[in-house]
């Protein structure tokens, strides 16, 4: 990333130090990380959207360089307190994974604070199939490694499952990606934080509610699950876009980072 330039700051939050980042000048757009990484995997969007809009992006609690979480976090009541904290009116919100759930409840639950909302490979909370669910292998292996204290081999697998997903081996995916997606978990492995409150009742049965613009994105080889709820959302959400991009899984701006601005920048220019 190229450096531009940043005011950096800790917000008292809750009980804790939230770790924020702002550039750019303009309406505000807030970035979200996936509940794997921190905001470090928003470094290939800072300086392309901060020539257009007031950018921020945090740590999660328990997460980069934020305080480490003393109980269940939710991800959407932080990032309401945040914007309080730095004064933010109205917003843009973009939301990859977990962070996408919390910021279409955010969304629902103060319409009048979201003016945009961007969905990357995210489900809406109250979200389930029909049927059984069950871990996949890869899966099972990850916790036995939490409950053995193996980090190293927990993160690892998390890499895998969301960075490679459940279509490519390792070999078959950018090495600089994995390197920097294994740097950032492996921290939030160790902190072992847990999350919780999503939206009551949740945002599955309200989607209708949804009144700010909204886009869907999903990288094409993250799990069947994702794709999936990416249609559900899409009929239940008044006039959202969805993208596709191909050849990405969890983290698709990680991962093709020129295909993924031009199409989260053409949504909220547009």
């Amino acid at each position: 990333m190229t450096d531009i330039a940043t005011t950096t700051g800790f917000a008292e939050i809750n009980g804790g130090k939230l770790y924020y980042e702002i550039a750019g000048e303009g309406d505000p757009l807030v970035f979200s990380h996936a509940a794997f990484v921190d905001s470090g995997m928003w470094d290939d969007q800072m300086e392309e959207f901060a020539a257009h809009f007031r950018v921020i992006r945090y740590d999660i609690r328990g997460f980069g360089r934020s305080d480490p979480a003393t109980g269940p976090v939710s991800i959407k009541d932080d990032l309401y307190q945040l914007l309080q904290h730095l004064e933010v009116e109205r917003t843009a919100l973009v939301g990859c994974s977990m962070s996408g759930t919390a910021v279409l409840d955010l969304a629902i639950e103060h319409p009048e604070l979201v003016s945009a909302v961007v969905v990357v490979n995210g489900l809406p909370s109250g979200y389930e199939e029909e049927g059984e669910w069950e871990m996949t292998e890869m899966e099972k292996d990850m916790v036995a490694a939490l409950e053995a204290g193996d980090h190293e081999a927990a993160s690892e697998f998390q890499v895998r499952i969301w960075v490679d997903g459940g279509y490519r081996d390792p070999g078959d995916v950018d090495p600089e990606v994995r390197r920097r997606a294994a740097e950032m978990n492996l921290p939030t492995v160790k902190n072992k934080t847990s999350f919780g409150d999503d939206l009551d009742p949740p945002a599955f049965g309200r989607l209708g509610e949804v009144r700010a613009q909204t886009l869907i994105v999903v990288g094409d080889l993250d799990e069947p699950v994702v794709a999936r709820a990416a249609a559900v959302l899409s009929e239940g959400i008044s006039e959202a876009k969805m993208v596709t991009i191909a050849g990405t899984a969890h983290v698709p701006n990680m991962e093709k980072p020129q295909e993924f601005n031009q199409s989260v920048l053409s949504f909220l220019r547009g």
